[in-house]
C-alpha cells in the first residue's frame, strides 16, 4: 500500500493518516506507519501523541498488539455471537461484546461453514478471523467455538432403547440430535414436541445430553406447527391474571364530552376471517367551495388508550407482547379477548368509543388539513374487500347494495385522488405475492395460494396512510413526542451491487444517481410482463433498509413520505398505542394521554417494539413454512415449475411455482464442477465447465424432502425447460449442457489444449 505522501521535511495530516488505516485490511501498527510515512526521532514520538489523540476522539480504535484501525473498523480477531440467518440462508453473526456490538451498527457480518463439525446456533459464541468485503460487511471463519448457545430448543421425542430418548431439534439451524435420559423424560412419548434444556457439556457421553421441561403436545397435530414457532421465539401466549381481569372490568363508554358521529355511515372493511376490526371509514366530497373536487376523509379508530391506561397491568403486558402476532391457525393478540375481539373491536350496530382523524384532501390525493377528535361512532356494517369489489364492479350483494351509492361510490372516489398523488410521489411499490394457508375441517393445510390483491386493498391501505401522515404532521405542530415509524434509504453498497444486476439484464440504471423511490419504479416499469420481472422486484426488496420505531423523524423512504406514524391499529401494535396517548395529550382529549415523563422513555421502547415485531415476523415466517412443508409432503418426487430466489456459497433457493414455498438446492446436487459464489452477481458459476445458476432463472426441480418439523425443502435441479430466461444471453440459447454455459470461463479448445498438454507431460515422464 502506498500511502499519501506528505511534503518532505512535514509531518502527515491527520487525514492522510486515516486514509492510509483505512486503505489497510487490517490494523496497523505504529512502526508500520512511521516507516511509511518516512518519520523517524522525534517525528515518532508525535505520531505516538496523535495515535492517542485520534484514539480519545473516536476515530481509532486500538487492537492487540498495539496495533490500530479506523474506529467502524472490525479488529481481525474477534468473538462473535450467531445472530440468525438471511433471507438466502447464510449464517449472521454480530460482535460479542465491546462498544461495536452497542446497538445497530450497521455491521453485515457472514460466517463461513464450520467444516469441522456441525453450524452453530443462534446465541452461540466463537472465535473468528474477520476479513473486510467492503464497506461494514466481513467474511468471518471460525477458530475455535466458544459455546453459549441458547440453552432451550423445541424438538420432536423419539423413543430408543436402553432407558432414554432422543430430540430432533425444530430449529433447522441446529444439527444436533440430543439425547434425554430417562430420568429426564419428564414422561414424553414418542412423536411428542417437547421443551428441552441442554445438560452440561461432557465428552464422555459422546452425545449432548439435555432435559425435558415441558411436554406441547403430538407433533402430529396442524396446531403443532404454530406452537413449535411461538415456543421457539418466545412469544407469549398466556396473559397474566391481573391483566385479564382489567380487561374483563371494562365497559361501555357514555358520549359525555366526546364528539358524537353514530349517525355517520361509517363502515368497516377487512378480510373474511378477521375478528378484531379496529378502523371505520367514511369520505363524502367536501362541501368547501375553495376545494372543488376534493373529499372529507373521517378514519375511525377503536379508542384503545381509554381502556389501556398508562403503567396497568394491561399496559405491561401489551409492551411486553409490542404487537399481535398472526398464524394460519391462531393469533396472539397484544389485548386480551374481551378487549381485542369486544369493547375495543368495531362491531356493527353498537356504539364504539374512538379516535376520529377528520380530514380533507383536495382533488389530487394531497392532505390539506386534519383534526383530531375523540368520539363515539356506530358502524354501519361489517364488509369485506370481496364483496366491496364485487359491488363496485357491478354484482352487489345485499349488505352492499343499500350502501353503493352512499357508502362505497364516495369512499373509491376519494380513493382514486389519494391514489393519485401517490403515483405523483412516486412510491416503491413491490408486488411481491404473499401466500396463504388454507385450512381443512381438521386444522390440516388444504391449499396453499396466493393472497388475492385487490383496488379494495389498496383504498383502505391508502386512507390509512394518509390517517397515519395526519398524525405526525399534528404531533410535530403541536411539539409532542411521536413515535415515529422509520424507513431509511438503502445503503449505497447495495444499490451499487443491485446496479450491476440491472445493466447485465440489459436495464437503464445510471451509477451515482440520486435514489429515489422513483428510481425503482421506472426499472419495475422497463420489466412489466416480463420474465426478469419477479427477480427484480425481488433484488429491489433486498435492496431496501429495514423499517423499525424511532422518536427521531427521518421520513419513511418507501412511502416517499417527510414524516409518517403507526396510528390506525392500537388493538395489535404498542407503537399506536403512544401515538394514540400523544394525541390525546396534545389536544387535551382527556384522560388516558401521555405523561411528560414518559417521553423520556420512547427511545428504550422504540428499540423494543422495534425487536417484537422482528420476532414476530420470524415465527409468522416460520410457521407458513412448516405449513408449506407439511402440505408439500404427499407430493416428494414431484417434478414442479420454479425460479432461482437466493444464491449462496452452499446452494441455490429456489421459489416454486404453484406454492410459492422457498427450498434448497445443495451445491453439492448440482451437475459436478466445482462452483464459486459471484455475491455480486447474485450467481454460482463453475470453474470448470462455466455452468452458471443465477437469480432469477427459471428451472424445474424434483421435491426430494419436505420436513414439516423443520419447514424446509429439499429440492434437485432436473433437465427441462421451466420457462423463459430474464438473462439476455440464456434467452438466446435454448441449448442444453455445461458446454453451453452463458458466461463460459474457460473456452472449450484452450481446455482442450490444456488438457492435451498434460498427458503429453505424463507420457514423457
Amino acid at each position: 500500500m502506498t500511502p499519501p505522501s506528505p511534503r518532505k521535511g512535514s509531518l502527515p495530516t491527520r487525514e492522510q493518516i486515516l486514509d492510509y488505516l483505512m486503505e489497510s485490511a487490517t490494523p496497523v501498527g505504529k512502526r508500520d506507519l512511521a516507516r511509511a510515512f518516512g518519520l523517524r526521532g522525534a517525528d515518532r514520538i508525535w505520531l505516538k501523541e496523535e495515535l492517542r489523540a485520534l484514539q480519545e476522539e473516536g476515530l481509532l480504535d486500538r487492537h492487540k498488539g498495539k496495533r490500530h484501525a479506523p474506529a467502524d473498523r472490525l479488529p481481525p480477531v474477534t468473538v462473535l455471537e450467531i445472530s440468525g440467518q438471511n433471507e438466502d440462508g447464510e449464517v449472521l453473526a454480530k460482535p460479542a461484546s465491546g462498544p461495536a456490538s452497542e446497538g445497530d451498527q450497521g455491521w453485515v457480518i457472514y460466517l463461513e461453514p464450520d467444516r469441522g463439525g456441525n453450524p452453530p446456533a443462534v446465541g452461540e459464541r466463537v472465535l473468528a478471523r474477520l476479513s473486510l468485503i467492503e464497506g461494514q460487511r466481513y467474511r468471518a471463519s471460525i477458530i475455535r467455538r466458544l459455546g453459549g448457545a441458547k440453552k432451550r430448543l423445541v424438538g420432536r421425542y423419539e423413543r430408543v432403547q436402553r432407558g432414554g430418548g432422543l430430540v430432533v431439534p425444530a430449529d433447522r439451524r441446529v444439527k444436533d440430535v440430543f439425547r434425554i435420559p430417562e430420568a429426564h423424560r419428564l414422561d414424553a412419548e414418542p412423536g411428542e414436541l417437547v421443551l428441552i434444556e441442554a445438560l452440561p457439556y461432557s465428552s464422555r457421553r459422546g452425545r449432548d445430553e439435555a432435559r425435558v421441561v415441558e411436554r406441547l403436545g403430538s407433533s402430529e397435530t396442524p396446531r403443532a406447527f404454530s406452537q413449535v414457532s411461538i415456543t421457539e421465539h418466545g412469544l407469549r401466549e398466556r396473559f397474566p391474571e391481573e391483566a385479564v381481569q382489567e380487561a374483563e372490568e371494562a365497559d361501555a363508554v357514555p358520549l359525555a364530552n366526546r364528539l358524537d358521529v353514530r349517525d355517520l355511515p361509517l363502515v368497516t372493511i377487512d378480510g373474511p376471517d378477521a375478528r378484531d376490526f379496529d378502523d371505520a371509514i367514511f369520505a363524502e366530497v367536501d362541501q368547501d367551495q375553495g376545494n372543488p373536487g376534493g373529499f372529507r376523509i373521517l378514519v375511525a379508530i377503536a379508542d384503545v388508550a381509554h381502556y389501556v391506561r398508562p403503567g396497568s397491568a394491561l399496559d405491561r403486558e401489551a409492551l411486553r407482547r409490542g404487537n399481535s402476532s398472526y398464524f394460519p391457525d391462531r393469533v396472539l393478540p397484544m389485548l386480551p379477548e374481551a378487549l381485542s375481539n369486544g369493547w375495543c373491536s368495531l362491531r356493527p350496530d353498537e356504539e364504539r368509543p374512538c379516535l376520529v382523524a377528520d380530514m380533507r384532501i383536495d382533488k389530487e390525493g394531497r392532505l390539506l388539513s386534519h383534526r383530531f377528535s375523540r368520539a363515539l361512532m356506530r358502524s354501519r356494517a361489517r364488509l369485506t374487500y370481496e364483496a366491496v369489489q364485487a359491488a363496485i364492479d357491478g354484482d352487489p350483494d345485499e349488505t352492499t347494495e343499500p350502501l353503493l351509492d352512499p357508502v362505497l361510490r364516495p369512499l373509491y372516489a376519494a380513493f382514486e385522488a389519494l391514489d393519485r398523488n401517490r403515483r405523483a410521489r412516486g412510491t416503491l411499490e413491490l408486488e411481491i405475492p404473499e401466500r396463504q394457508v388454507v385450512l381443512a375441517a381438521n386444522g390440516s393445510p388444504n391449499a396453499i395460494i396466493p393472497r388475492q390483491r385487490l383496488a379494495s386493498h389498496r383504498l383502505i391501505e391508502l386512507f390509512m396512510v394518509t390517517a397515519n401522515v395526519a398524525a405526525a404532521e399534528a404531533l410535530e405542530a403541536k411539539r409532542k413526542a411521536c413515535m415515529y415509524r422509520v424507513h431509511p434509504p438503502p445503503d449505497p453498497a447495495k444499490i451499487d451491487a443491485l446496479g450491476e444486476v440491472l445493466r447485465a439484464l440489459g436495464l437503464a440504471f445510471a451509477k451515482g444517481q440520486v435514489v429515489r423511490p422513483k428510481l425503482f419504479a421506472s426499472v419495475l416499469e422497463q420489466v412489466a410482463g416480463s420474465a426478469a420481472a419477479p427477480m427484480v422486484s425481488e433484488l429491489i426488496l433486498r435492496s431496501q433498509s429495514q423499517a423499525f420505531y424511532s422518536p427521531e423523524n427521518e421520513g419513511h423512504f418507501g412511502l416517499s413520505l417527510l414524516r409518517y406514524a403507526h396510528f390506525t391499529s392500537p388493538i395489535r401494535r404498542y407503537a399506536d398505542l403512544l401515538v394514540h396517548r400523544a394525541l390525546i395529550t396534545a389536544y387535551g382529549l382527556g384522560e388516558g394521554g401521555l405523561a411528560e415523563e414518559d417521553a423520556l422513555h420512547f427511545s428504550d421502547w422504540a428499540e423494543e417494539i422495534s425487536r417484537t415485531e422482528r420476532r414476530s415476523a420470524m415465527a409468522e415466517r416460520d410457521t407458513m413454512d412448516r405449513f408449506t412443508a407439511h402440505f408439500l409432503s404427499k407430493e416428494v418426487g414431484k417434478i414442479v415449475p420454479g425460479r432461482i430466489a437466493g444464491v449462496t456459497r452452499f446452494g441455490l433457493f429456489v421459489r416454486l411455482a404453484e406454492s410459492g414455498a422457498d427450498g434448497l438446492v445443495p451445491v453439492g446436487s448440482l451437475p459436478d464442477d466445482r462452483y464459486e459464489h459471484d455475491e455480486r452477481l447474485h450467481a454460482l458459476v463453475g470453474r470448470r465447465w462455466g455452468r452458471s445458476y443465477r437469480l432469477g432463472e427459471a428451472v424445474m426441480v424434483r421435491l426430494r424432502e419436505a420436513d414439516a418439523l423443520t419447514g424446509s425443502l429439499i429440492l434437485e435441479l432436473t433437465e427441462g425447460d421451466a420457462g423463459p430466461s430474464p438473462w439476455p444471453e440464456q434467452a438466446a440459447s435454448k441449448k442444453k449442457g455445461p458446454q453451453n454455459s452463458p458466461r463460459p470461463l474457460v473456452r472449450r479448445g484452450k481446455r482442450r489444449q490444456g488438457e492435451r498438454k498434460r498427458n503429453a507431460r505424463r507420457r514423457h515422464g
